[in-house]
C-alpha cells in the first residue's frame, strides 16, 4: 500500500470502527432495557422505582388479589399514579400512613379514573371514590379517619363488588 492509500483509507475505517462500536452500545442499551425492568421486579420494585407488595382484599369469602406499588414517602405520594397512562386490573398503589389522619386527594395530572379507596387501621375499607374524574382538582376526602389509601383502575370495585367493611392486608 501507498502512504497516500493509508493515509486516505485507514481514517475512514477507523471511522467505521467507532461507528459500529457505538451502534452496538446502543442496541445494547436498547436489549438491556426489558432486562432492567425484569431486574427492578425481581428486586421487587415496579417501573416508576417503587417497591411493590402483594395485596389482597377479601369480599364475603373471596380473595382478590393485586399487586401494589407502596407510595411511602412524602415525594412518592405526591407524585401518586399522576401522569400513567394505564393501569393493568390486578395493579394499584397503596399509601400508607403512620398513623390514622383525615384523607383528601385529588386527580391533578392523573390521566385514567381511579377507584379510591380508604382504609381503617384494622384494614377494613371505610368508604369508596368510584371512578374519579381525571384532572379534576376537587378533593376526594375520607369519611373519618385512616390508615392508608388504595387507588386502582376505575371501576375495579364495583367489578369485583368491592365495597365499605370488606378487609385489605397488604405487606408493609
Amino acid at each position: 500500500m501507498t502512504s497516500i492509500f493509508k493515509q486516505a483509507v485507514m481514517p475512514v475505517m477507523l471511522l467505521s470502527c467507532v461507528g459500529m462500536t457505538g451502534c452496538n452500545a446502543q442496541a445494547s442499551d436498547t436489549e438491556n432495557k426489558p432486562a432492567q425492568a425484569q431486574a427492578q421486579q425481581d428486586a421487587g420494585l415496579s417501573e416508576a422505582g417503587l417497591r411493590v407488595a402483594p395485596l389482597t382484599i377479601s369480599v364475603d369469602g373471596k380473595t382478590h388479589k393485586f399487586t401494589v406499588e407502596l407510595a411511602v414517602t412524602r415525594e412518592e405520594q405526591s407524585q401518586g399514579l399522576m401522569f400513567r397512562k394505564e393501569m393493568a386490573p390486578d395493579k394499584g398503589m397503596i399509601f400508607p400512613f403512620e398513623r390514622e389522619r383525615m384523607a383528601s386527594f385529588w386527580m391533578k395530572n392523573t390521566v385514567i379514573p381511579l377507584d379510591i379507596i380508604f382504609v381503617r387501621s384494622d384494614g377494613t375499607i371505610e368508604s369508596i371514590a368510584a371512578n374519579t374524574t381525571p384532572y379534576s382538582l376537587d378533593p376526594v376526602e375520607s369519611g373519618e379517619p385512616v390508615a392508608a389509601v388504595l387507588e386502582l383502575a376505575g371501576g375495579r370495585a364495583a367489578e369485583l363488588a368491592i365495597g365499605p367493611g370488606d378487609v385489605v392486608k397488604w405487606q408493609q
